[in-house]
């Protein structure tokens, strides 16, 4: 427990390569001594960058953050397909000779601005996105085709940072080192394989780092290696601050909100607020309806640093 008595709140982690979420998660919960904690928004084991874990009642800010919008920077390997649309799948296709290296840069500028904008995108084969009640990838791991529907994404922007010309073995490849801002649901390996066959040169993702989940960036993140959920957690109120428009609350307007009653409010009905006590904990999160609050989560005072 936190000086403040705090147990619940929000880690921003910088996850490594080589984990998987639910490894991150497994460690956090060793180190907090908690089992409620999640997180908003897988990892590859592949990809690294910022994680959002909530710890015990914090749990419930998770809802409101998977949907942010969010921003990659990523490299991607023209001059080849795999199974996978990353490096970890087998090669499908290759470029043939010369082709790569008659990449013009307006060409390859010109095919990521038609993959920008509200688009549908049809998701790796190898997501976690279910298929008649089974995870695709593993249908893929079985030797399974798997072509999932198109959803619709909005891609903001898919900045070009740099091209570098290379070889994979003996063949010639050119990586792209892009930034990609994006909406909750994107996948950027899907933005690989896309611009590879726009090209007709094949392409994948070879590396994926995510900078920022809404307004929480990368530079505020901890490493896992030196995780101290005792003075890295964010308090639960501050998190809300930074999603919704704060109403400061009294004493006794704190405690009929607590106590699950409606009371009067002046502000826009359908706007979601996040309620602060005058300790400046987090009472919950509530709407406007007819003047008066509808709560829409509460959050346990013992929890949150109120004595």
């Amino acid at each position: 427990m936190t000086s403040s008595g705090r147990t619940s709140g929000i880690l921003l982690l910088d996850k490594p390569r080589g984990l998987t979420s639910h490894d991150v998660v497994a460690r956090t919960r060793r180190a907090a001594g908690t089992r409620k904690v999640g997180h908003a928004g897988t990892l590859d084991p592949m990809a690294t960058g910022l994680l959002i874990l909530g710890l015990n009642s914090s749990t419930r800010l998770l809802t409101y953050v998977v949907g942010l919008d969010k921003q990659y920077d990523a490299t991607i390997r023209l001059g080849a397909a795999t199974t996978t649309d990353d490096a970890e799948g087998e090669i499908t296709v290759r470029a043939e000779a010369g082709v790569v290296d008659a990449l013009q840069h307006a060409a390859v500028e010109a095919a990521l601005a038609q993959l920008t904008g509200d688009v549908l995108q049809r998701p790796s084969s190898v997501s976690a996105i279910k298929v008649d009640g089974k995870r695709a990838y593993a249908r893929v791991r079985e030797g399974e085709e798997v072509v999932l529907k198109a959803r619709p994404v909005t891609i903001a922007a898919i900045d070009l940072l740099a091209t570098r010309p290379g070889l994979d073995g003996e063949s010639p490849v050119l990586d792209l080192d892009v930034r990609v801002t994006c909406s909750s649901g994107t996948y950027i390996r899907a933005i690989a394989r896309d611009l590879g066959e726009a090209l007709d040169v094949g392409g994948h993702l070879t590396a994926l780092r995510r900078t920022r989940i809404g307004p929480f960036g990368l530079d505020r993140a901890h490493e896992l290696e030196h995780l101290d959920p005792q003075n890295d957690l964010l308090p639960p109120a501050q998190v809300a601050a930074e999603l919704f428009s704060v109403a400061l609350l009294d004493a006794a307007q704190a405690a009929d909100l607590r106590n699950g009653k409606k009371i009067p409010f002046d502000g826009a009905a359908g706007t979601t607020f996040a309620a602060v006590d005058p300790e400046a904990d987090l009472i919950g999160l509530f709407e406007v309806r007819n003047g008066l609050t509808k709560v829409l989560v509460n959050f346990p005072a013992d929890e949150t640093g109120a004595a």
